[in-house]
Parts: structure tokens; C-alpha cells; sequence
């Protein structure tokens, strides 16, 4: 062909990948973004259940903080296995099965009465949801090429803002109109009627989820070998290929600890979020659960902004970094400004923007050094040795809060672990890592 054919067949050729991610993206993101939004209520509706449970059982602040924090006793414990398990098994058995599981523990919460079954419970929530999120996350190493990454996982993420738009306001109105019916406690209903549908759509990943390219019946033989060509063309890092290969990585062990510093911060709001706003003069649940809606509603707006910038600059250092300052002056302003209402929905605002944006990015980098079961393993192992954040955080919130009667010493020290996280990112990644990714011609 003459010389013309090249610029008329490359954009035409990239036009067309873009064409088949967007039909991927529709098929798999939706429904992996309800997976999560349940995933997160199943795990953040004890932060408003305990506006009424707490009384109810004389539950101290020590033993919410302690039963919050048991959850991800359970998922550290099991994360790893589960989602090895899960590489060999397949996604579509695997999630499914998570997701059934955790939504009948979960609604089991509604049967507790005592300290025992409380911290049994929460526990056990933790080893049935082990394995999810970096199983989704290793899901879509298989689907998507490492360009386009960030923003998926962006997306993905941002359940966890929908969560908190949708989740609020519903968990409100659960405890303020359904309480006592039935001769049933609000906080029981909450349990129960958030727990189903976790239930049902494990049915539907086990119906609709392909484990890969080369399975999925709605994509066209044409279709499929462009996603695997593209797949192959990608420029792969130096890679680990056993399990036993990724304790030999010094960067695994920074990972975890700047993903430990993510997490405390994240649960170390999300559990009290709600106990903060009724502290800063607001009583009706309701209003409570509207409240909390508006730092989600930031935070989904700048994690696409940010995922979409860091994939179009292929930056990932100054991106996370800039996350991780934004969230420690989002600490900074809720303890310098503690008991009023606006500076506290600024702050918290700001908290959940620079988490929320933060996560996607960070999970690029994994399988810039990890690949085939070392990238399953080794994502849940980051994921697992993080996780010990959500141990540490609730728990001393809540000690704190029984020690001194305020939270803001524990805000303070929440936004020095992120001080602490900027300086891993910065100082502790090696730059290859961090580097645009290539793919061979």
C-alpha cells in the first residue's frame, strides 16, 4: 500500500480498541461497581448502626471501636488464601461465592445481643468478604492493558463514593421509619435489609462474569483477538511468577505499609463519620445519612478527575503523593475545627477526595512488579498487610475517645499517617515503577 495507508489505519485501529473497551467497560464496570456498593454497606453500615445499637446493647466506645476493627482481623487473616484460591478456582465461582456469603453474615448482625456474638460476627464478615476487592482488582489485570488501568479502577473505586451517596440517606431512613417494627430495632432492620442484596447479585456474577477474553460470548471473534493482541503487545515489568518471589520484594513491603497508611485513614472516618456530624449538633438520623452524602459527592468527582489526569500524563508519583497531602489537611482542618458542622464537611470532604483518588492510583503499581500468581498473591498480600490500618484505626478512635472524651487527638495522629504515607511515595517506590508504560510494536 502507498504511504497514505499508515495515518488512515492507526487511528482507525485505535478508534476501534476504543470502541471494544467501551462495550467491555459496560458489560463488566456496572456490575463490579454494585458488587462494591454492597460490599461497602455490608461493611460501613455498623458506623450507623451504632447511633442506636450502642445504646441499645451499652456498648462502650472501646468495644465498637474494638468489634469495627475485628472485621479486618478476619480479612487480613484470609486474604491471601482467598485470593489464590480464587487464581486457581476463577473469578466468576470465586466472587460469587464471597458475595453470597457476606451478605447472609452480615444480616445475621441483626441477631446480636451481647459483646460475644458482636465481635464473632464482625469477625467472621471479615473472612467471608477476604479476597474481593484485590480479586477484582487481579479480575481486570486479565481484561485490561496497564494504560487503561487507572481509570478503570477509578471507577471501580468510586463505588466507594456512591456508597456513601446512596448508602447514607438509606441507612437514615432505615433507622428513623423502620424502627420498631414488627417489635424489631431499627439498627436490626438495617442489617437485614442491606445483607439481601448482597445475596442476590453473588447470583448474577456467577451468571454474567467471564474469567476470560477468550470465553465471553458477547464479544466477536474480531473483538477478542485485538484485547489479546493488545493484551500480548504490553510492555511487561521485571515480574515475579511464584508466591514465594514476592517476599523477595522490598517494593511489596513499601506498598503495604503507604496501603496500611490509606486504610487507617479511610476507616479511621468511615466508621466514626456518622458519630462526628451528630457531635457537631445534628440529632436526626436522617439528616445525619443526607449529611454524610455531601463528601462523597466531592470525593467521585475528584477521583474520576484525578485517575483521568494520571492516566493521560501516565504520572503516577506526584498524583498519589498530592492524594496523600490533600487528605492529611483534610485531618488537619476536622481537628482544628471540632463540634462545628461547615469546617467539619469541608474537612471531611477533603479527607475522602484524596483517599477515594488516592486508591485507584496506587493499584497500578502492583502489576508493574508482579505478574501471573505472584500478581493474585501479591495484590492480596498488599491488600491483607493494609487491611491492619482498619484493625488499628477504629479501635483507637474509639480509645481515644473514651480516654479524653473528644476525638481530635486521634484526627491529629490520622493525618501524620498520611504525612507518613507522602513520604513512602515519594522517597520509596522505585522510579521504574512509576514510569509510563510502553507496549511493543
Amino acid at each position: 500500500m502507498t504511504a497514505n495507508t499508515v495515518p488512515v489505519e492507526q487511528p482507525y485501529a485505535e478508534s476501534f480498541e476504543d470502541s471494544i473497551y467501551r462495550k467491555v467497560n459496560w458489560r463488566i464496570i456496572p456490575l463490579f461497581i454494585a458488587c462494591f456498593l454492597f460490599a461497602y454497606l455490608d461493611r460501613v453500615n455498623i458506623s450507623f448502626a451504632k447511633l442506636q445499637m450502642q445504646s441499645d446493647l451499652g456498648f462502650s466506645e472501646t468495644v465498637y471501636g474494638l468489634g469495627a476493627s475485628l472485621f479486618f482481623v478476619g480479612y487480613f487473616l484470609f486474604e491471601v488464601p482467598s485470593n489464590m484460591l480464587l487464581h486457581k478456582i476463577g473469578a466468576r465461582v470465586w466472587i460469587a461465592r464471597i458475595m453470597v456469603t457476606w451478605g447472609i453474615t452480615s444480616a445475621c448482625m441483626m441477631f446480636v445481643q451481647n459483646e460475644f456474638w458482636f465481635y464473632t460476627l464482625r469477625f467472621l464478615i471479615g473472612v467471608m468478604e477476604a479476597g474481593f476487592v484485590p480479586g477484582v482488582l487481579y479480575f481486570f489485570t486479565q481484561w485490561y492493558p496497564g494504560t487503561r488501568r487507572a481509570r478503570v479502577n477509578s471507577y471501580f473505586k468510586s463505588s466507594i463514593c456512591l456508597c456513601g451517596i446512596v448508602g447514607g440517606p438509606i441507612a437514615g431512613l432505615i433507622l428513623g421509619h423502620f424502627d420498631g417494627a414488627l417489635g424489631i430495632a431499627g439498627w436490626r432492620w438495617l442489617f437485614l435489609l442491606e445483607g439481601i442484596p448482597s445475596i442476590l447479585l453473588g447470583g448474577v456474577v456467577f451468571w454474567l462474569v467471564c474469567d476470560r477474553i477468550q470465553d465471553a460470548p458477547w464479544l466477536s471473534a474480531e473483538e477478542k483477538q485485538v484485547m489479546l493482541d493488545r493484551m500480548a503487545k504490553e510492555a511487561k515489568p521485571e515480574a515475579s511468577h511464584t508466591f514465594a518471589d514476592i517476599w523477595k520484594q522490598p517494593t511489596t513491603y513499601v506498598m503495604s505499609g503507604i496501603y496500611l497508611c490509606l486504610v487507617m485513614a479511610l476507616t479511621g472516618l468511615l466508621f466514626w463519620m456518622p458519630q462526628l456530624i451528630k457531635t457537631a449538633g445534628v440529632a436526626d438520623t436522617l439528616n445525619i445519612g443526607l449529611l454524610t452524602v455531601i463528601p462523597y459527592v466531592g470525593a467521585v468527582i475528584g477521583n474520576l478527575l484525578i485517575g483521568a489526569s494520571s492516566d493521560r500524563h501516565g504520572e503516577r508519583r506526584w498524583h498519589m503523593a498530592g492524594c496523600a497531602l490533600l487528605t492529611a489537611a483534610g485531618y488537619l482542618v476536622c481537628a482544628v475545627y471540632p463540634g462545628q458542622l461547615t469546617p467539619l464537611m469541608i474537612g471531611m470532604t477533603m479527607i475522602l477526595t484524596g483517599i477515594i483518588a488516592w486508591m485507584p492510583i496506587f493499584w497500578t503499581i502492583p502489576p508493574r512488579f508482579l505478574s501471573g500468581m505472584a500478581a493474585a498473591a501479591g495484590i492480596a498480600l498488599i491488600n491483607s498487610l493494609g487491611q491492619l490500618g482498619g484493625v488499628i484505626a477504629p479501635f483507637m478512635v474509639g480509645r481515644i475517645k473514651d480516654l479524653t472524651g473528644t476525638a481530635t487527638p486521634a484526627l491529629y495522629l490520622l493525618g501524620a499517617v498520611c504525612l507518613v504515607a507522602t513520604a513512602l511515595i515519594i522517597w520509596g517506590i522505585p522510579t521504574r515503577y512509576y514510569v509510563r508504560e510502553t507496549i511493543h510494536d
